[in-house]
């Protein structure tokens, strides 16, 4: 037996004054009561109870242990108890990593439905462009592209597909001149994007009658950060491969412009993802219920 099974014996028997009653409170033989009993007072050598045939009380030493051993066993037990709202009520906190610009966009209406309809859950979001190992890490969930998630993971769809475009500037375009087609990119300078995590760049995909396929490009520029990326394209740097969400407005003002259209695919949409093992967390049910209300309506689509 443990040292807690022994404890637990000695309170029982302590309680009841008696082996017989002891045993059945804990669904245990009044043998091994006994048993567990002479155990505790041999590895402690004292004697903690004076039997006789009719009658079981404590001695002094027993009554010395009883008076320590109770209040922190009841101390333990409300500490249990106190889990107990846990599995009922969604609290405690969640950490959840999403892509700086593309997570954002989900975050800034996720979080106060969140902080709304459930206060007991504390929020921490990291805005990381890199792909994270969400168990490795400490991550409750995540929110990325569904092509960048681990096929282990749980997913819930966030937005619809999402649109790509090679951009560059005119000026970028007047002084080298527009691509017809992707090969066409190998003689242009390109700014390309590093992840954190693996060191990969992130791959230019392209689309033809023959099939998907990716270009490797001169690499002019590099950064991790798809701002950044998008403010060097306006400078004039060269041709930029980003999600029209985050270009939208320069596209608009005529500070980026379109090339190759034809040839870019779209990519799967914004995903939530977690591990399955956290799903029946009361926090995680929550944040995938405002979730997938929120995706319903369209709110999240990027």
């Amino acid at each position: 037996m443990t040292s807690l099974d022994l404890i637990r014996i000695f309170l029982a028997v302590a309680k009841h004054r008696s082996f017989s009653l002891a045993a059945q409170e804990l669904a245990i033989s009044p043998t091994a009561c006994s048993k567990g009993v002479r155990a505790l007072e041999r590895r402690h050598g004292v004697v903690l109870f004076r039997r006789t045939t009719r009658s079981v009380s404590l001695t002094e030493p027993g009554v010395s242990l009883l008076a320590t051993l109770k209040p922190a066993v009841d101390q333990i037990e409300e500490a249990f108890a106190a889990l107990e709202p846990f599995r009922e009520r969604p609290a405690g906190r969640l950490r959840i990593t999403a892509p700086r610009a593309l997570g954002l966009r989900v975050a800034r209406l996720l979080v106060p439905s969140m902080r709304t309809n459930y206060p007991d859950v504390s929020l921490d979001l990291s805005l990381n462009d890199g792909v994270i190992d969400l168990v490795a890490e400490g991550y409750d969930a995540g929110i990325r592209l569904g092509q960048s998630i681990e096929q282990d993971m749980v997913t819930v769809r966030l937005s619809r597909e999402m649109t790509w475009s090679v951009v560059a500037a005119p000026q970028y375009l007047e002084r080298h001149g527009v691509p017809g087609v992707p090969q066409d990119l190998l003689s242009h300078r390109t700014i390309r994007y590093r992840f954190n995590s693996s060191g990969l760049l992130h791959a230019w995909r392209f689309s033809s009658p023959d099939g998907a396929y990716e270009l490797e490009t001169d690499t002019a520029l590099i950064a991790n950060d798809t701002a950044a990326i998008a403010e060097f394209a306006r400078q004039g740097l060269g041709c930029a491969y980003l999600p029209d969400i985050e270009i939208e407005a320069d596209l608009a003002q005529g500070r980026l412009v379109r090339v190759l259209d034809a040839s870019v695919p779209k990519t799967t949409g914004l995903y939530l993802y977690f591990p399955v093992r956290t799903q029946a967390q009361p926090k995680m049910r929550a944040l995938i219920e405002q979730a997938q209300a929120l995706a319903a309506r369209g709110m999240l689509d990027v």
